[in-house]
């Protein structure tokens, strides 16, 4: 019998996909291969590359569950308001943005065509044709106008706000043509239309709780705090459209519920899961994890603007007494990197790699204490499970505290209200910062003096000027240049610690299939919905 199998070929391939997929058992598959020519030891490696070929195509239909970490009765349908990742991953599945990231970073066409500009300051975007709302209504540039126009406007809230005010007009050409101008040139603007607050609306709205828009899915219901379910939308404008046939998403905040739920079967994906839960996950058959590293952080928050972050010497103890090597081993059992209090990672082009980690130095962390007054103080720290690993980090800087005579009051408050109760208002507090495609997105909404996230009230005009100089110009070394200062700037001026950049892991079932890594965060970048299928 000749061996055929060194013969063998993509039709024969597509022959025994075909087998499988009419539900053809291993024994029946192996006869057929045999009876072809074919060795028992080549057949099951014929057997295993179909099988795996078969894993990599998308299936449609199924009903998906996932589970964020964080939510809250404020929780939004309207992307300009979304603050928690669970607003990013409903808006991802209910509306598109003009560009999106794509997993290598790369900055890519949605409901755009073509973002063009000869002078970076004056933007023209054509947009697809035939794109339609979830009630119907045609795409056009009005609604473009609408969606960027009304980030400006002071009673809407918007998150961006700070960012779009660069946008000093929005008009239609026609149609399918909008005009954007600036008031200072930005290269960045296409990448900036990536971000989850500027999708893109239909004209006119004012009500979001139907979430109406272009999106891969329709909301079936939405209860803010609670839960979400999306049916697929059967007129998405992109071929295929999603496969998945809906997916209802919530929250789960205590992070070993959220691991139970997945083990037991009542969800297919848990999100952004803490590196402990990470043994008993891989312990178990049928799941898996997805890792990402693209700039996400927890940071301790002092304020310049009360006490005792208003001293100068209790910031600098701080960023003394924070061991950055033992959050990133022991804390996070080594999924991070360093960082040096800068909130541009390494995974972009413009971060410096001149500023090196602090050491962690008690005694000089204990002179400064000391020469602010406050050694023997008790200094409440705030921390929540909300705040990725804060409670974990909290807990190492008393301990450190305790060993120089400093008393650190740590507070852990529940996650429910911990953004609108806690975060930017306490003196001392944690917060967790997604990834941000630009450094320019980055300091515009966390380090500018009317930054709307400014956690620290970090206020500086030479900063704000450089901010400005650098957003227009297209030498890419000059650019670095003023970034990299800027960073050394934050990084001992600002009343924010960055320990360490955090890699995300979302858990999920292995018969969840199609989950990326996106330079924009876990989940898929919050897009996850649009894009996974389930296999079985």
């Amino acid at each position: 019998m000749t061996d055929k199998s060194l013969n063998w070929t993509s039709s024969d391939d597509a022959m025994v996909e075909s087998a499988i997929r009419r539900g053809a058992t291993r024994r029946e598959l192996l006869h057929m291969l045999m009876a072809g020519g074919v060795a028992m030891t080549a057949g099951a490696t014929i057997l295993g590359r179909a099988t795996s070929a078969l894993a990599a195509t998308p299936k449609s239909g199924g009903h998906l569950k996932a589970a964020g970490w964080s939510a809250s009765t404020a929780d939004t349908l309207d992307p300009a308001k979304a603050s928690l990742s669970t607003d990013y991953v409903r808006c991802c599945a209910l509306y598109n943005r003009l560009t999106f990231l794509d997993k290598s970073g790369v900055t890519r066409m949605e409901l755009a065509e073509r973002v063009e500009s000869s002078d970076a300051k004056v933007w023209t975007v054509k947009l697809r044709s035939g794109v339609t709302f979830h009630d119907g209504k045609t795409l056009s540039s009005q609604d473009v106008v609408f969606s960027l126009m009304r980030h400006l406007n002071p009673d809407v809230g918007s998150k961006v706000n700070s960012i779009a005010k660069q946008i000093t007009s929005v008009r239609a050409i026609d149609p399918l043509t909008a005009e954007i101008t600036l008031a200072n040139p930005n290269a960045d603007l296409p990448t900036i239309l990536a971000m989850h607050h500027f999708m893109i609306v239909q004209d006119g709205t004012t009500d979001f709780s139907k979430g109406i828009g272009t999106g891969a899915f329709k909301l079936e219901s939405f209860e803010p705090g609670v839960k979400s379910v999306a049916v697929k939308n059967p007129n998405y404008f992109k071929s295929g459209g999603a496969h998945i046939d809906s997916f209802e998403y919530f929250a789960i905040s205590d992070d070993n519920a959220r691991v139970n739920a997945l083990l037991s079967g009542d969800i297919q994906l848990a999100a952004s899961i803490k590196p402990r839960s990470m043994k008993l996950v891989e312990s178990q058959p049928g799941f898996a994890l997805s890792q990402t590293t693209s700039g996400n952080y927890t940071n301790l928050n002092m304020r310049l603007d009360m006490e005792p972050g208003s001293k100068a010497d209790f910031v600098a103890g701080m960023k003394n007494l924070i061991n950055r090597e033992q959050i990133q081993k022991s804390v996070m059992r080594g999924l991070a990197e360093l960082a040096n209090d800068q909130p541009v990672s390494p995974a972009s082009i413009y971060y410096n790699a001149e500023l090196k980690p602090k050491a962690f130095d008690p005694e000089k962390a204990k002179f400064h204490f000391q020469k602010a007054g406050l050694v023997g103080q008790s200094i409440p720290v705030i921390a929540s499970d909300a705040a990725t690993s804060s409670v974990d980090m909290a807990t190492l800087v008393q301990q450190a505290g305790a060993e120089i005579g400093m008393k650190f009051d740590v507070q852990r408050v529940p996650s429910d209200g911990y953004w609108s109760n806690y975060w930017l208002k306490a003196p001392v507090h944690f917060g967790n910062i997604n990834p941000r495609p630009t450094p320019d997105i980055l300091f515009s909404l966390l380090y500018s003096s009317d930054a709307p996230w400014n956690e620290s009230k970090f206020k500086s005009t030479k900063f704000d000027g450089m901010l400005v100089e650098a957003r227009g110009l297209l030498d890419q070394a000059k650019r670095k240049a003023i970034y990299d200062e800027m960073q050394v700037m934050i990084s001992e001026q600002a009343g924010t610690v960055i320990p360490v950049f955090l890699s995300n892991v979302d858990a999920l079932s292995a018969k969840l299939k199609g989950l990326e890594a996106n330079p924009l965060g876990g989940q898929m970048g919050y897009a996850f919905a649009e894009y996974v299928w389930l296999d079985g």
